[in-house]
């Protein structure tokens, strides 16, 4: 039923990219992975006082079976970091940024910003 050029009910025009819901669950998936690094590694530091250069690069270093599990956890908290910042700040750049060509030169911004660091964080956790 259209009231005053409102759309109400069943006849509501519906529009969107209808992504809030995945969205929202890998938003909410990405804190709990951080969450959870965070604790393991603040669990770490606090167990191995006075941290010296050794604890700090076994720490990114450990070995389970023939896996380098330091340095895959922490590979994935900063892929789940990434994911969640862009889900963030793309959902600023939608709320208040107006202006489609200014959002867009935005979005290519952090995109290129989040991938960059992603791939640097990957160089240099690799290479210890």
């Amino acid at each position: 039923m259209n009231t005053n050029g409102k759309n109400f009910g069943s006849k509501r025009l519906v529009v969107g990219a209808h992504y809030g819901v995945m969205d929202f669950i890998i938003q909410r998936l990405s804190a709990a992975i951080l969450a959870i690094y965070t604790i393991i590694f603040s669990i770490y530091i606090v167990v191995s006082l006075p941290l010296t250069y050794e604890k700090w690069k076994n720490l990114f270093t450990f070995h389970w079976y023939f896996l380098p599990m330091g340095q895959i956890l922490s590979f994935v908290a900063f892929c789940a970091l990434a994911w969640h910042a862009w889900i963030g700040v793309r959902d600023i750049w939608m709320d208040y940024i107006k202006f489609l060509g200014v959002r867009l030169f935005l979005y290519t911004l952090t995109i290129f910003w989040l991938l960059s660091s992603t791939i640097y964080f990957s160089k240099i956790l690799w290479s210890i």
